[in-house]
């Protein structure tokens, strides 16, 4: 039993697909036409925001809305954004990558999201802003959120590379803080047939920033406002976007059927489940349990004919791209001396890389993620439960 079937999934919609591409091979234009307008207008009335812009991958939407507020004048390189430091690599390269502290924040192992209750006391004087990952299509949304940002005058980002059509507080998850970004890659939710992304936002200025820096710089043709880079969206991946998220909900609703199945039914006492939320709250990108004996067990649903796939299963800060880098991480576990003398760092270049989040490190070392998607059978899904029932 494959993890994801992209093949079984794709056939559902075949044809409507492949009219799709056909409209754009016969309309022999290829970018930045009208079905990037098409899917931008579409997804932002999905959303709930005034603006979309599309661009090339999901990795690009996150660093073009910090970008952006550097152009703006809104941060600064050497300011502090939070993070969960339970989230994929790419929350943390976005913050980094433009020059920008990554300050880790510990997840709550119920929920396996950031754990609201420790961000204030992660803020410093060069504290900007706040990036929540919706990771696994959870919900990270917390109205306390919107409290902290406006005491602290912080802008809060939403990671929604995993969480298309959630909601939290009767919103879409993304348009719930002051700038989302969106991965379309093939595995998603909402997938395209390639990398492609997006930024949703209802500032009318971040947005006009963002496009220009995904053009080169450029809000007019071979002029030049700043220095950019070239991160847009083909037409046949928006002409396939507009025909898939016609069914994005229909789909999201089938996962979260499985997913009720699988929380019904899995009993095991060497496994545990994150706490349920609200359907409306989770969409289901992964279905994660955790085993103290997580490769013991992932052999052994191999051998029953079940792929399963672990996420992550090294954290951000323990990848060797930071620990032998001077990109430079801190943790709000601790700081200054307490940190020197009570966890492992790495002295590079004048710069130190804290790890203590054992939460996370336990999120990561036990982690497995068992199939979930719109396409998994009935008889499909009692074989995952029945095997993972059976593991002792």
């Amino acid at each position: 039993m494959k993890f994801y079937n992209l093949q079984k999934i794709t056939a559902e919609h075949a044809e409507e697909y492949k009219a799709a591409v056909n409209r754009v091979i016969d309309s022999g234009w290829f970018l930045q036409g009208e079905e990037n307008k098409r899917f931008e207008q579409h997804y932002a009335e999905y959303i709930g925001t005034k603006n979309c812009v599309a661009v090339a991958n999901g990795l690009d939407a996150l660093k073009l809305i910090i970008r952006a507020y550097k152009e703006m004048g809104v941060l600064s390189e050497g300011d502090e954004i939070i993070v969960p430091a339970n989230t994929y690599i790419a929350t943390i390269i976005a913050i980094s990558d433009n020059g920008l502290v990554p300050v880790l924040v510990e997840p709550t192992w119920e929920h396996l999201e950031i754990d609201i209750d420790r961000i204030e006391e992660a803020i410093t004087p060069k504290t900007k802003g706040i990036m929540i990952v919706h990771l696994y299509g959870r919900s990270a949304y917390d109205e306390r959120l919107k409290a902290i940002c406006e005491k602290h005058h912080l802008k809060l980002m939403e990671d929604c590379a995993q969480a298309q059509g959630g909601r939290a507080c009767q919103q879409r998850l993304g348009s719930l803080g002051d700038a989302a970004a969106h991965s379309f890659y093939p595995g998603k939710n909402l997938g395209a047939f390639g990398d492609a992304g997006a930024v949703t936002t209802d500032d009318d200025e971040l947005a006009e920033v963002i496009r220009a820096l995904a053009n080169y710089g450029s809000q007019q043709k071979y002029v030049f406002k700043y220095v950019g880079m070239n991160s847009r969206m083909s037409e046949m991946d928006a002409a396939v976007l507009s025909v898939k998220l016609k069914y994005l909900d229909e789909d999201n609703h089938k996962r979260q059927r499985l997913a009720a199945y699988y929380y019904e039914h899995i009993s095991n006492p060497l496994i545990t489940l994150p706490k349920r939320l609200p359907d409306a709250m989770n969409v289901y990108h992964q279905f994660p349990i955790f085993c103290e004996r997580r490769d013991e067990l992932q052999e052994y649903l191999s051998k029953q004919g079940i792929q399963t796939l672990i996420h992550y299963p090294i954290p951000p800060h323990k990848q060797e791209c930071y620990i032998n880098s001077s990109q430079f991480l801190r943790s709000s576990r601790c700081s200054g001396e307490q940190a020197r003398s009570t966890v492992h760092s790495s002295q590079l270049w004048g710069r130190l890389v804290y790890t203590a989040l054992p939460i996370t490190e336990r999120i990561h070392e036990q982690e497995l993620s068992i199939p979930m998607n719109q396409v998994v059978t009935e008889e499909e899904a009692k074989m995952v439960v029945e095997a993972i029932n059976s593991f002792r």
